[in-house]
């Protein structure tokens, strides 16, 4: 018999996502199949520590924040460490073979774990560094998608300490714009404003969450997203669209509004839009230099126009994710695409051992 992979299962973490990242993990643990992996959850609690693997699966099995549970004991894995987790207290928690990241957001899907994992030789799961780096910041991301011809919304970019005249914007870009942080997913933070006013408001309450803010104009168009995986030939799924019934798809109608949007998949569209979908989200894949997975969202348009929105490189993996939905109607079935996921992590972690370090 196989030997069991060690799967360690990384969730939490320090973002605004915290709490999704633990919902997505929960679904991930319950798809992996108990006859060829044995899961290792490792929470991350609100200021970035690693809990034990026995305190982290009681987090799994409750609805709790990470940082509301007394956990006195954490982990930690070191460069070079091949995979082995140690206690701060001494002694070692075993090594893991793969590692499935669930981190929404900054210190988790920006490159920050993807490094660490690299440093410490360890295989994970989905984009590497750079890509988990450029998707994450919005404008480093339209801007390079731009310069590939991928069509983008036209947008200006505002740090903080800086100021920004909402009747200047709005001569450029329109009237209504959407405001929100740079680094950020899960629509935190994002507001989208018809008035001066309302740009003050939305512009403080981005910077809460980023030092950088990215000042859209607003697409009107239909939510069309699509999956993609693989690393050297990735291919793209089903195209699916979301049904907003809030103004825009905002956390609330995400995730806290059972009726706040619907999904259909595959989407309601001819089939040579669907081709267009699935070749432009292709090629935004290949742009940002992923691997593994990614989800491209993007909006098209009554008058037939595609733009990208953006690349969610470690997508949502709860009951309503578009993500693993969108894969089981392409005939991919959960509990295989977990698998597929993990199996990319491994081959590239092969073809990387085999990659000279010297000149020798």
């Amino acid at each position: 018999m196989a030997k069991k992979l060690r799967i360690g299962l990384l969730f939490g973490g320090r973002s605004a996502e915290h709490e999704i990242s633990i919902i997505s993990a929960r679904n991930v643990a319950a798809a992996l199949d108990p006859e060829a992996f044995e899961v290792v959850p490792i929470g991350i609690d609100r200021e970035g520590k690693w809990l034990t693997p026995g305190s982290s699966y009681e987090l799994l099995k409750s609805a709790n924040s990470v940082q509301t549970v007394s956990l006195p004991e954490s982990i930690a894995l070191s460069p070079d460490s091949k995979g082995e987790l140690t206690k701060f207290t001494g002694g070692s928690v075993g090594v893991v073979d793969v590692v499935f990241p669930i981190l929404h957001g900054p210190f988790g899907e920006d490159g920050t774990v993807q490094g660490l994992l690299k440093l410490a030789n360890v295989p994970f799961v989905g984009c590497g560094v750079l890509a988990s780096a450029l998707a994450m910041d919005k404008e480093v991301a339209k801007r390079l998608l731009r310069e590939a011809g991928i069509p983008v919304a036209r947008f200006v970019v505002m740090r903080r300490g800086e100021k920004a005249e909402y009747k200047k914007i709005a001569a450029d870009l329109g009237e209504v714009l959407f405001v929100k942080p740079a680094n950020l997913g899960s629509s935190v933070g994002i507001a989208k404003v018809r008035s001066e006013k309302e740009f003050d408001t939305a512009i403080e309450d981005a910077f809460r969450y980023d030092n950088k803010v990215l000042i859209e104009e607003y697409i009107q168009g239909r939510e069309i997203e699509c999956a993609v995986l693989g690393s050297g030939d990735p291919e793209a799924s089903v195209v699916g669209e979301v049904v907003v019934n809030h103004d825009f798809y905002s956390y609330e109608a995400k995730y806290l509004d059972e009726k706040g949007a619907t999904l259909e998949i595959p989407a309601n569209i001819p089939e040579k839009t669907a081709a267009e979908v699935r070749a432009l989200a292709v090629k935004a894949f290949r742009t940002l230099e992923c691997e593994g997975m990614a989800r491209v969202d993007l909006f098209l348009t009554k008058e037939g126009a595609l733009y990208v929105n953006e690349l969610n490189t470690i997508p949502g993996f709860t009951n309503i994710s578009m993500y693993p939905k969108l894969w089981e109607a392409t005939g991919i079935p959960y509990k295989e695409l977990i698998r597929r996921l993990i199996e990319l992590a491994i081959e590239r972690h092969e073809h990387d051992a085999r990659l000279k370090t010297g000149r020798t």
